[in-house]
């Protein structure tokens, strides 16, 4: 009886560090949590023109929402985010000519940011790195 109580409880607390180790791994992936930080930066910097859901004012603003333009070329989405956009562009088949402006954001702030828009309202897009925001920086 005595063995059987200690395997049943050895077996309890193995399972229990189990859930815990999956469950911190989980919590830890590093892109899920840039996305969570770059819901924020977005709602102060972005929501205001592209709005709440990505989809952006027609004919005025892009929608960031399943958008070709977005994940058609990570590295150029990465520098008009720092630098900002002038011109036309073509999003899902509809011309802007529109201006958006440089932000004034952290490297970090930029790959969180980047990490939600292009994993968010349909889109899926690999991570984004300091790395390459700070090429992106360096970029004319």
């Amino acid at each position: 009886m005595k063995k059987s109580l200690l395997f049943f409880g050895s077996l309890l607390i193995t399972t229990s560090l189990l859930v815990s180790f999956t469950d911190n791994a989980t919590s830890q992936d590093p892109l899920q949590a840039s996305i969570k930080r770059g819901k924020t930066v977005y709602e102060s910097n972005c929501l205001s023109c592209h709005m709440n859901q990505g989809e952006g004012i027609p004919s005025v603003f892009p929608p960031l929402a399943k958008s070709d333009y977005l994940m058609a070329d990570k590295n150029r989405a990465i520098k008009q985010v720092i630098k900002g956009l002038k011109g036309k562009i073509v999003v899902n088949g509809v011309t802007y000519d529109g201006e958006m402006p440089a932000n004034d954001l952290s490297d970090q702030q930029v790959v969180d940011v980047m990490n939600y828009i292009r994993n968010s309202w349909g889109n899926k897009g690999k991570i984004v790195t300091i790395e390459e925001v700070k090429a992106a920086r360096k970029m004319k």
